[in-house]
């Protein structure tokens, strides 16, 4: 069963990414063939062309970079207008189409200019200068040109394209070197509608063919995973801490610690999405350095399994407007993928808190990194509609900043013109992840503080992340809780106000996971 799941889901993910990449690609095509209407032409912007020789002619197939431009077409596509303008004083400007080799024939002897490389943001140009010392004939009374233009002021050519290998051509209408024009080009074919249509129409049937598949197989593996935690169910304890092997009390999961004077009961309640994190006592020096590289198979499999993610999460959300419910096995599966995520972010790139290797699954295991969250039994059918954008724009605006990078970009003057350039930094969460990874490399020592502040900011990215995938309807605390765990497992302290705090929480010393909240009636004298 589990093996036909993951086939099906496979199978979803590829039919499903297929159908949408062509589903874009006909909108594209339906948007490039609504700006032809009424004749419309796809125009490039205008840009001076400016050459000592005495022609300009495009590029032969064999001399085009990158594939700028199409080769030799064996069917008609549609057609193309070139616009064309001299700039220099007094001169008339000549713009025509003929085959190649006619085009070669004509300029044999001539000094000319063959278009190589265009790029428009910013202006570039680069030719292939053919030298000569023979001026051509005048071009105008070649009679080998499929199309042309010639005269004064703005000159338009208009061409049916057809097969073959052909040039277009511009050069002053005497014939004369020193060619300075404003040129300008657009496309227009008639294919851009059926192409539009079929793309269209291939996307909605794959998806209507993955979509089923994916869900089916997202399904299967949430039933084959461990159920999401209830409210107020234990949480059992990492392999290796005191507490291995034994139940955690249920004061664990529940709202069972003392709020500090300064927040209300439901400000310090615990949020129902909770996140771990078991530091290693001892970590290579060095194996950070790889880990990237090692996780690369985890990375492959995340890209698809993100990709399920948002789909089964658009489905649950028209589930949860029509019900009032998250369908347990999806969400299920959701969870066990921020569970892979976040087993894979502790190993290799937002925490470097474990040496171990993470395993390929969407269950629970025994990896010091693990992350759940509650199942809901009801949600809010409205609120779906608008918290996992305009609720959380606060919290994702604070989410940017932490896992955001920096880009400066500058101009580099060259003399062929201007060229960009750009950098980018660090993010906050990258450069402390960093900061802990090269005191470790010199020291041998992780840096507590460092690690329970990095657990904080990621504790605080995946509640949110499980509020905007609409799986909770609690409102994510703006409340940093630092540490290896969650500050209600660490302080299970009981709900009366005179209780007395424990003189260690069940995982350890109190130091190294942060400060405690003021309890009981120590907090108030």
């Amino acid at each position: 069963m589990k093996a036909r799941s993951i086939i099906m889901l496979i199978l979803g993910i590829l039919f499903s990414m297929l159908g949408i990449g062509l589903l874009f690609g006909g909108i594209g095509a339906s948007w490039v063939n609504a700006l032809q209407d009424d004749g419309g032409y796809l125009t490039s912007p205008s840009e001076r062309f400016d050459v000592d020789s005495s022609a300009i002619i495009s590029a032969r197939p064999d001399n085009m970079r990158d594939d700028a431009y199409p080769g030799p077409l064996p069917f008609d596509v549609g057609s193309i207008r070139i616009w064309a303008e001299s700039a220099n004083p007094g001169k008339e400007i000549f713009v025509g189409i003929a085959p190649r080799s006619d085009v070669e024939r004509y300029l044999s002897g001539a000094n000319y200019s063959e278009l190589l490389d265009v790029s428009f943001r910013p202006f570039h140009v680069e030719y292939r200068e053919t030298q000569g010392t023979q001026q051509p004939p005048l071009p105008s009374g070649q009679d080998f040109w499929v199309a042309s233009a010639s005269g004064a002021g703005e000159q338009e050519l208009d061409w049916n394209i057809q097969s073959g290998n052909w040039s277009v051509v511009v050069m002053n209408a005497d014939a004369s070197p020193d060619v300075r024009a404003d040129l300008k080009a657009g496309f227009r074919s008639e294919l851009f509608g059926p192409i539009a249509a079929g793309l269209l129409a291939a996307g909605a049937i794959l998806l209507v063919i993955g979509v089923p598949l994916l869900i089916f197989g997202a399904q299967g593996l949430g039933r084959h995973a461990p159920g999401a935690a209830h409210p107020g169910a234990p949480v059992p304890a990492p392999v290796g801490s005191p507490m291995a092997g034994t139940a955690a009390p249920a004061a664990f999961a529940g709202p069972a610690v003392q709020p500090p004077p300064t927040y209300s009961a439901a400000e310090w309640a615990p949020y129902p999405a909770r996140l771990r994190g078991e530091l290693d006592p001892v970590l290579s020096r060095w194996l950070w350095l790889v880990k990237w590289f090692l996780a690369i198979p985890h990375f492959f499999v995340l890209f698809f399994l993100w990709f399920a993610f948002v789909v089964v999460t658009v489905i649950a959300g028209f589930a949860i407007l029509f019900t009032g419910r998250f369908p347990r096995s999806l969400f299920d599966f959701n969870v066990g993928v921020l569970r892979w995520n976040w087993r894979v972010a502790f190993y290799a790139y937002s925490a470097l808190g474990t040496d171990k290797y993470p395993p390929f699954t969407l269950a629970r295991t025994d990896y010091p990194a693990d992350f759940e969250v509650d199942y809901p039994e009801r949600l809010s059918r409205g609120l779906v509609l608008v918290k996992w954008w305009l609720l959380a724009l606060p919290h994702l605006i604070i989410i940017a900043a932490l896992t955001g990078t920096s880009t400066v970009r500058w101009s580099d003057p060259q003399p062929s013109g201007i060229r960009y350039e750009t950098g980018t930094g660090f993010s906050l969460v990258g450069f402390l992840v960093l900061v802990a990874a090269v005191i470790l490399l010199f020291s041998g020592r992780y840096q507590r503080p460092l690690f329970d502040l990095l657990l904080g900011f990621n504790r605080w990215i995946y509640r949110v992340i499980t509020y905007v995938s609409l799986m909770r309807d609690e409102y994510p605390p703006f409340r940093l809780d630092q540490g290896a765990r969650e500050v209600h497992e660490r302080y299970p302290l009981a709900a009366d106000a005179n209780a007395v705090r424990p003189a260690a929480p069940p995982d350890g010393p109190l130091p190294p996971d942060g400060p405690i909240p003021p309890v009981g009636p120590t907090a108030r004298s």
